[in-house]
């Protein structure tokens, strides 16, 4: 390109991006290369021969649909053009200028990504370096999404630039021999750049409390929350500033430890008690009322909690709770720290002042990054619940990522029904919401299927997030006209059925997406997305889901499949456990010491989840490890039991979990086969059956346990502990 227009381009661009490199010793010094990128907006090119000491050839596609400008452009840079028209020039092209010692970029992706998330990958790069016999470097960029240039908000360009100068990561990889290079490990060594590149986002730096603060500042008219759980309330930003500002100072005074227990529904209370607390300084721990006693005291125990927050009518409803010695009620605390007269103060500061002065007159810290920021106890499905410390960095990060796709535009209408407890509860109909902008409507459970339908009908409700469980009652219940307004379901924490899929489908022509994740990933790992649309008549369909997957990774993530024995890392489409690395994994539990973490491997996170990933990234996770029973030196699928069961009595599974499969200890095989169950079945006639059905003869189960309801916990998951309980006590088969 000119001196001319390369150095104002140069300064502009300096002037409107703050980039950061990383591996910068990984490009060579001489010589050619093909460096592979990924492609989030129309600068990627500009930002990387920014972070890049050396001029870089880039590569585009040239045709009818370029247009003059476009073609002059790529003219005065240099660029190497891929034309329908001249099918190998491009090819011949990049060739010579690698044998000419240039670095040659290529994006192989094909186009920018239009759900933020990397798609699939294009074979050329690989046969450019095998021809010229040079490297591949891989090279990421982060921190475009959400600008002008990229396709957020389903648009390109007409949509608010940003305003301050945008912190952009560049990470280039170790150089990967022609050889080597194919699209497997090319996208590996991308993912794992991403993750670098991710972490260095300055905002994960921060303290939540203070962002949520800073963003509810922006909006203060504006009605942040809307609360169902009694009379219909509508909370403005400002009012959740100012109760939680006045609760936070109150908190300061009142409670001596680190850590605040909080026992309340969703709703305002809720937003406000956890909002407060964080800004106190100190860490909210919101307790499962859901879990019986025995484990309710000992989160209580191991969080170290000598101060609840909740409310009369809580205390009323739940008498078996170990309730604290000091036990607060969240409307007399209020009053205490002076109620409506010490709000005013907030509410005017929310209206006048600046929002980071908003959020420092609440005493919120502007620092968080590391720090503990909340414990989650995780559900205990297939043991006793741990507590999971989740840092300020791993929640915004998690918050980012989602924003970092294309499926929760911030002007939609959020359903917020899963208890506060629950991970997805926690992070996505509380935090997101509020640190976002979409508005949060709540109702008090999940369970109560007529308020979750009049509140869709009601508020215009148009993303609603829940398990499976707790989604299907709307297929019985609810006409095609009350959800309407619904643009988006997404469904995890238990594996979306095909019935469920499909009978949403026909009623209501929505499609559920699946996802998945855990507490110990802030929850969100993997998430399918509906395919972006098509912008152009040249550009291509991108897959932005697949039916049966729970989604490709989340932007700044990485995903192994290692042997449940040997830990070796499995090729790609090839069953193992999965391994997750991210700024959104845990930082540990409440149990284990800093530095020495038995969760982790190597860096990575130890899901113990039996996953494969295909080759365009999407995950497909087979089941939990505990859902498996290892006989015979093979491992047999407890689900793929309980299915097959199911289908050979006719059992309808939208009538609720009525077989479940577990696996006991057995001196022979290791392992044996129970079917616990609400039906009348017959042990023989069920071996008969499965055994017709072409079933191997290990995993056919010997035993039936008749019980009057299958255990759930409050989260809608299986509560396997205690069915593996039922499953071992003695009695007729």
């Amino acid at each position: 390109m000119p001196l001319w227009i390369a150095v104002p381009v140069g300064l502009l661009a300096r002037l409107l991006y703050r980039v950061k490199v990383l591996g910068a010793s990984n490009l060579p010094g001489s010589g050619g290369a093909v460096m592979v990128s990924n492609h989030i907006s129309y600068v990627d090119v500009v930002v990387l021969q920014l972070a890049c000491p050396r001029p870089i050839r880039f590569m585009a596609f040239s045709g009818k649909g370029t247009g003059w400008l476009l073609d002059w452009i790529f003219d005065l840079a240099g660029v190497i053009r891929i034309s329908s028209d001249h099918p190998s020039k491009w090819l011949r092209d990049s060739v010579r200028a690698l044998k000419n010692g240039e670095i040659v970029c290529v994006f192989p992706e094909g186009e920018i990504s239009r759900t933020g998330q990397l798609m699939s990958l294009r074979r050329g790069f690989e046969l450019m370096a095998r021809t010229a016999r040079v490297p591949v470097i891989p090279a990421v960029v982060d921190g475009l999404w959400g600008s002008v240039f990229s396709f957020s908000r389903n648009t390109y360009l007409w949509k608010s630039p940003r305003l301050m100068p945008t912190a952009v990561c560049v990470a280039f990889g170790e150089p990967i021999a022609a050889d080597l290079a194919d699209c497997v490990t090319t996208r590996k060594a991308l993912m794992n750049l991403g993750v670098l590149a991710f972490e260095e986002r300055p905002t994960l730096r921060r303290n939540l409390g203070f962002e949520v603060i800073r963003n509810l500042a922006r909006r203060p008219g504006t009605v942040a929350l809307v609360d169902r759980t009694a009379a219909r309330r509508e909370v403005t930003g400002a009012q959740l500033i100012a109760a939680a500002g006045v609760l936070a100072w109150r908190i300061r005074k009142t409670v001596p430890e680190k850590r605040v227990g909080i026992v309340l529904p969703p709703g305002a209370g809720a937003a406000i008690a956890n909002l407060a607390v964080m800004c106190a300084g100190k860490v909210p721990v919101n307790l499962n009322f859901t879990a019986g006693v025995a484990s309710a005291k000992s989160s209580i125990a191991g969080a170290g909690l000598g101060t609840v927050i909740s409310a009369d009518a809580m205390r009323a409803k739940l008498l078996d709770f170990p309730w604290p010695e000091r036990t607060v009620d969240l409307r007399a605390e209020l009053d205490a720290a002076g109620g409506k007269r010490a709000m005013a103060l907030f509410l005017l500061a929310a209206w006048v002042l600046p929002n980071k002065w908003v959020a420092r007159l609440t005493g919120a810290s502007p620092r968080g990054g590391l720090e503990e920021a909340a414990i989650l106890f995780t559900s205990g499905s297939a043991g006793a619940p741990r507590g999971v410390v989740l840092s300020h960095r791993n929640l915004l990060a998690n918050c980012q990522q989602i924003s970092s796709t294309s499926i929760l535009p911030n002007n939609w209408v959020m359903l917020g029904c899963l208890p506060v407890f629950h991970s997805f509860g926690f992070t996505f109909t509380l935090w997101y919401p509020l640190l976002m902008g979409c508005r949060l409507v709540t109702t008090p459970s999940p369970l109560d299927t007529r308020a979750l339908i009049d509140s869709i009908r009601e508020e215009g409700v148009t993303v609603f997030l829940g398990a499976p469980t707790f989604v299907r009652p709307l297929l019985k219940k609810a006409t095609p006209a009350d959800l309407r307004t619904l643009e988006l379901v997404v469904t995890g924490a238990e594996k979306l059925t095909d019935d469920l899929r499909r009978g949403f489908q026909e009623k209501f022509h929505l499609e559920i997406l699946q996802g998945y994740g855990l507490t110990e990933t802030s929850p969100v790992s993997n998430i399918n997305v509906p395919h972006p649309p098509v912008t152009t008549a040249t550009a291509d369909e991108q897959i932005g889901k697949k039916v049966g997957s729970v989604g490709r990774l989340l932007p700044g993530m990485a995903a192994r499949i290692v042997h449940p024995d040997s830990g070796e890392e499995l090729p790609t489409g090839e069953q193992g456990i999965l391994l997750l690395k991210g700024p959104n994994i845990f930082a540990r539990y409440l149990d284990e010491t800093p530095g020495a973490l038995a969760s982790h491997r190597d860096g990575w996170y130890v899901t113990w989840d039996l996953a494969r990933i295909d080759d365009d990234g999407f995950v497909t996770v087979e089941g939990r490890l505990a859902r498996f029973s290892k006989m015979g030196g093979e491992m047999v699928p407890h689900v793929t039991v309980e299915q097959k069961i199911a289908e050979l009595y006719g059992y309808d599974p939208g009538e609720g979990q009525g077989i479940v499969v577990v696996g006991v200890p057995d001196d022979v095989k290791g392992e044996a086969l129970v079917v616990v169950t609400t039906l009348d079945l017959s042990p023989s006639e069920v071996r008969e059956k499965l055994s017709g059905a072409g079933f191997p003869n290990l995993w056919i189960p010997r035993v039936v346990r008749k019980v009057e309801a299958i255990p759930v916990l409050g989260t809608g998951k299986l509560d396997l502990r205690e069915c593996k309980r039922l499953a071992m006590k003695p009695g007729a088969n």
